[in-house]
């Protein structure tokens, strides 16, 4: 069973930035990825990145504002969220999963943390 544990969570301004972090009890040959759910609307995934770092993708409310890494000798996981807006507001969940299908689809992640709140106000 893989164990994720987000941190990093919080309330900024429009325009602040936020990182969040990931813990991945098991690593290996998972692609990481995180996903986001505002009250009242669908759950988005946001970015990807393969186990190797040679491949990730965002989505396009996100491309150039927000950055996902990975540090595979401890096993975590980043996203650097920079240029924030109030539609980031959001409980974000790291995930973890074998497969990588664009856009990211939740049925294709067999673990989940438990999920950190951001709040951007403006």
């Amino acid at each position: 069973q893989v164990q994720l544990v987000e941190s990093g969570g919080g309330s900024v301004q429009t325009g602040g930035s936020l990182t969040l972090s990931c813990e991945v009890s098991a690593y290996s040959t998972l692609h990481l990825a995180w996903f986001r759910q505002a009250p009242g609307k669908e759950r988005e995934g946001v970015a990807i990145i393969s186990p190797g770092i040679i491949s990730t993708w965002y989505a396009d409310s996100v491309k150039g504002r927000f950055t996902i890494s990975r540090d595979n000798g401890k096993k975590t996981v980043h996203l650097q969220m920079n240029s924030l807006k109030p539609e980031d507001t959001a409980m974000y969940y790291c995930v973890a999963g074998y497969r990588w299908t664009i856009p990211l689809q939740s049925v294709d992640f067999d673990y989940w943390g438990q999920g950190t709140q951001v709040t951007v106000s403006s």
